[in-house]
């Protein structure tokens, strides 16, 4: 294969490897990171900590209480009470016990829809009374009054549209087939694009910088995707607190990100040291001596 046809194969699998590793790494993310109900709730557990998200669910909460105790608007001050005893609620042991267990309930059904295909047409939906006794639980264990008296319904909650769920289950089982094939695709098309190349060294330099490259664009899409997320976001749930949530949820994006740029950066810096280095060692080396010309004549006898 002439030198030239070499080169332009080269290119096209590095820029293919470049361009597949950050959409790989993105794929990954969301199939093994989002749709595992541990690492989710270990990420979404200090949270329960974060004052914008802790006040947000708390007077969340105090709303629906004071709609059931407090119906009509004369009710101001019961209101401003119920809200004042769910802020202070949101603070003990049990807010964060009952965020932990909500939080595991809701996404083990999102996930038993998403990999159920009968499930299309159905809204999903969770059952949150025993998130409601492990708080009632852990309140008797803190030995607050009347805590063993806090009634445990049965009640459906919908957490997902039927619309949502059937779109957000195709894309789910493309992830879960593009996490696998992407990040493969990538590393095959740049040792394939390093071993047709006419100079290796140039070809695994770019394909450190193209790496690199897209590591830092990915880490890019990683902010600008939280400005529209947390903008297009309703009303009661924008601001502060659905910031946090999303820094939660990509927390693992954005240091994948990271580790692909400098993954990438140390490749392309180690081609180019060890290229100097080989140069600095050929000038460097001796010359070897030629031998001499038995038909020359001897330059150390003198003629007489």
């Amino acid at each position: 294969m002439a030198p030239r046809l070499r080169s332009g194969l080269s290119a096209v699998l590095i820029c293919l490897a470049c361009l597949l590793a950050p959409c790989g790494v993105l794929a990954g993310w969301a199939a093994y990171g989002l749709a595992d109900t541990g690492r989710y709730v270990a990420a979404m557990a200090p949270l329960a900590d974060d004052p914008d998200v802790r006040d947000r669910v708390a007077d969340t909460l105090g709303a629906g209480l004071a709609d059931e105790v407090a119906a009509g608007p004369g009710n101001g001050a019961v209101r401003l009470f119920v809200r004042d005893a769910a802020r202070s609620f949101a603070r003990t042991e049990a807010f964060r016990v009952g965020w932990a267990a909500a939080n595991r309930t809701v996404h083990e059904a999102v996930l038993r829809a998403l990999r159920d295909d009968g499930a299309r047409g159905r809204p999903v939906t969770v059952d949150l009374a025993p998130v409601t006794a492990r708080v009632r639980e852990r309140l008797a264990r803190d030995h607050v009054p009347f805590a063993r008296r806090i009634p445990v319904r049965h009640t459906a909650v919908t957490v997902l549209p039927a619309r949502d769920a059937d779109r957000l289950r195709k894309g789910y089982h493309v992830l879960d087939v593009a996490a696998f094939w992407l990040p493969l695709a990538a590393v095959v098309f740049a040792l394939g694009g390093i071993a047709v190349a006419a100079c290796r060294r140039h070809a695994l330099t770019a394909a450190g910088i193209g790496t690199a490259l897209g590591g830092a664009l990915l880490a890019v899409a990683v902010v600008v995707g939280r400005r529209l997320t947390v903008t297009d976001l309703p009303g009661p749930v924008d601001g502060p607190a659905a910031g946090a949530v999303y820094d939660a949820l990509t927390e693992t994006l954005r240091t994948a990100s990271w580790l692909l740029v400098g993954l990438g950066l140390t490749v392309a810096l180690a081609s180019w040291l060890t290229a100097r280095l080989r140069d600095l060692l050929h000038r460097r080396s001796p010359t070897t001596p030629t031998a001499p010309d038995p038909t020359s004549p001897d330059p150390t006898h003198t003629r007489l």
